[in-house]
């Protein structure tokens, strides 16, 4: 059976798309899936050079992660793998939607302000337009601030402009930063509260997964019954 895939796409970069990859691949590691976390970002590796500081301080379970220059080169793996995370360019190219066709889920993370979160739809319509189905598409709101305000407002703009908003938020926090410093996804630091945050936002990507995956699966079925 092929790999479920799920891609960390943006229009710009900081937005936290790694940060989102390493959460998604170190949940569903814990969980025995076979998943392998694809950093398709050559130039900064930055998914890569945290699998490194991973295994240097012994974290367990392991997240394998490998860079790859190419997308082809990662869906030639599907076969090999329960779960594929992709993490993508820090900017749109071509090859975001070469990714974004090819994943079963694409998630769009972004901050709170509008030069955040306009070029994040920009990238959603153009994906949308280009043939990626609206459901394979969700944003996650990132790097934000306290203001629930704000958070709502945000919500708002992406909810009218037609898409879904996973639930939850990951704040900018002096914890986060040191976990990641040291190789831990954002749902294994040492402050339970901000691992409930993160792991908020991982249940609604497992949430999203499952839903998605039997979608897929009721098709197929009645494919195979027609």
């Amino acid at each position: 059976m092929a790999a479920f895939i799920v891609s960390m796409i943006s229009q710009k970069g900081g937005v936290g798309k790694s940060t989102l990859a390493r959460i998604l691949a170190s949940v569903f590691a814990s969980l025995d899936w076979n998943v392998k976390l694809a950093d398709l970002d050559i130039s900064q590796g930055t998914s890569f050079r945290w699998r490194g500081r991973r295994l240097e301080n012994k974290i367990e379970p392991d997240v394998p992660v490998e860079q790859f220059g190419t997308v082809a080169k990662v869906l030639a793996l599907a076969d090999k793998y329960d779960l594929l995370v992709l993490d993508g360019a820090p900017h749109a190219t071509k090859a975001t939607q070469d990714i974004a066709k090819a994943s079963h889920l694409n998630i769009i993370p972004t901050g709170l302000s509008r030069d955040d979160l306009d070029p994040a739809v920009i990238l959603a319509h153009d994906l949308v337009k280009s043939g990626v189905p609206r459901n394979n598409i969700v944003f996650a709101l990132c790097k934000v601030g306290e203001s629930t305000t704000e958070i709502d407002e945000a919500r708002a703009f992406l909810g009218d402009a037609g898409y879904d908003i996973l639930p939850g938020s990951i704040p900018e926090k002096t914890g986060y930063r040191r976990a990641a410093d040291q190789g831990r996804a954002l749902t294994e630091t040492r402050f339970a509260s901000l691992n409930q945050r993160a792991e908020e936002l991982a249940q609604g990507i497992v949430d999203r997964i499952s839903q998605l995956s039997e979608d897929t699966g009721k098709a197929q079925r009645k494919r195979s019954a027609a």
